[in-house]
């Protein structure tokens, strides 16, 4: 149901349309959520997995010889389990600082675009690498 105004100032006639929705702004109903996390986990446990996730979990299982099992290829969320599981661990030690090459050969593009140079100390740490790419990445 909607309603048609007429507006009558000084010989000009104009009309505006206004939609009533009954009930939408009802005070007493108050703010619902959309989603809760219940329903949202419920929901991804029940999704079947995604191309890509199949063609990483496969990866996976040919680099570290683990099979994946048959019942954790039909469930999302249970294959994402089963990923994080086998997938290989962050390097550690006296480089696991700095930053990698492709992201070093990444700012040198920027670099170049930008004819700027990259501050010393990038060259060291990969947080300040991500940094600088992040304030320098072409637009």
């Amino acid at each position: 149901m909607f309603y048609i105004c007429s507006n009558q100032n000084k010989g000009v006639h104009t009309m505006s349309y206004q939609p009533q929705f009954p009930g939408m702004f009802d005070p007493g109903q108050g703010a619902v959520p959309a989603e809760t996390e219940d329903s949202a986990r419920d929901a991804r446990a029940t999704l079947p997995p995604t191309e890509k996730q199949m063609h990483y979990a496969a990866s996976l299982s040919l680099k570290t010889g683990a099979p994946v099992p048959k019942q954790v290829q039909k469930n999302r969320a249970a294959l994402s389990e089963w990923i994080d599981a086998h997938k290989p661990k962050p390097v550690e030690g006296p480089f696991s600082q700095y930053p990698s090459s492709k992201q070093v050969a990444f700012a040198e593009r920027i670099a170049r675009l930008k004819r700027r140079d990259i501050p010393q100390e990038c060259f060291r740490d990969k947080t300040m690498m991500s940094r600088w790419i992040d304030g320098n990445k072409p637009r």
